[in-house]
């Protein structure tokens, strides 16, 4: 595969289901190439699909060997990363704080927060290092970071961090171009939110809700709106819920 510095360029980890891969399809059809993340290779060959501008490269982010491969793949193949959508994520145990073990605690924090800072770092990295320097770093939150459900301690307090380092490195990253900013995505529509229109979400007064979802295509159009901002623009914090969801109500 050749390089074309002309085209822009995008990480999106997570990208073998769900959003990520409703946005890797949405950035490669508007023209981008699309460097896809995932721990299945089988998975992101079917969100590649076959396009040309696409570069499959199987990385577990929570292994900072497989994350720095994976952004050597990017600028080797591609030259530049202009985008890293931070998409990879998982919920975690349910269960309030005295509920959740050691080790999945661990093991939310290691996805959620740990795989995030590993392959923004490596991004930073990359960034500052090219030619012209600069880019964006786009992280997944959740609602959960603004508005917890019940019995998510461990994905709550994950997400709530995610807010303060999308923060940290768009503060430090101002004197090289690099801009950083959030989007908390609430109820689209994926296969891991199947049970909120089958038997419901928990709501916190202990009843069950079927609740509103929206698809998975139109928060990949906000991540590729947020992309494709100019330099000089950072959306900061975007929030896309579900209409009619209870979100301002929660609590």
């Amino acid at each position: 595969m050749g390089l074309d510095h002309s085209l822009r360029t995008a990480v999106i980890t997570g990208a073998g289901s769900g959003i990520g891969r409703a946005t890797a399809r949405a950035f490669l059809g508007a023209g981008w190439q699309v460097v896809l993340a995932g721990r299945r290779e089988a998975a992101l060959q079917e969100t590649a699909d076959g396009d040309a501008r696409a570069l499959v490269v199987p990385a577990d982010v929570t292994r900072p060997d497989d994350v720095e491969h994976l952004f050597r793949s990017a600028a080797e193949t591609f030259g530049r990363v202009d985008v890293l959508f931070n998409n990879a994520g998982s919920f975690g145990p349910s269960g309030s704080v005295d509920q959740v073990s050691l080790d999945d605690w661990n093991t939310t924090i290691a996805v959620n927060l740990t795989g995030t800072m590993l392959c923004a770092a490596a991004a930073v990295r990359q960034m500052k290092a090219q030619d012209p320097q600069g880019g964006r770093i786009i992280n997944n939150g959740s609602l959960s970071a603004i508005a917890p459900r019940p019995l998510a301690a461990a994905y709550t307090a994950t997400k709530h961090a995610v807010t303060g380092l999308t923060k940290s490195i768009d503060l430090d990253g101002r004197t090289y171009g690099i801009s950083c900013a959030q989007i908390d995505i609430g109820n689209a529509a994926t296969g891991l939110l199947a049970g909120i229109t089958t038997g419901g979400a928990l709501q916190p007064d202990g009843s069950r809700r079927v609740e509103p979802t929206f698809p998975a295509e139109e928060a990949a159009r906000t991540v590729l709106f947020m992309a494709e901002l100019p330099a000089s623009a950072n959306p900061g914090s975007v929030v896309l819920t579900a209409a009619g969801m209870p979100y301002l109500g929660r609590g």
